[in-house]
């Protein structure tokens, strides 16, 4: 998995070489946690939203596409590598 900021648009893109990927993963990718055992405490804490819908489950499947926003930072795009 690659992560990857274009200057020009306000999305962060991340690849994924996989079908799709869950939230807990995304969220260590992102370095926003530094273990799957701390997803459930920052989805308990934090809003997260996916495809503008809130998501509290470390196990959502984000698919190429999807648009996942986290308070705090811009939100994030997953595409297909």
């Amino acid at each position: 998995m690659k992560r990857r900021s274009w200057s020009e648009d306000p999305v962060q893109i991340v690849k994924i070489d996989t079908p799709y990927i869950t939230l807990g993963q995304l969220l260590k990718v992102l370095d926003v946690i530094q273990t799957g055992g701390q997803a459930k405490w920052f989805l308990a804490e934090h809003v997260v939203k996916v495809n503008g819908e809130e998501e509290e489950r470390r196990g959502r499947k984000i698919y190429p596409q999807d648009i996942v926003e986290i308070d705090g930072l811009e939100p994030v795009r997953v595409v297909a590598d």
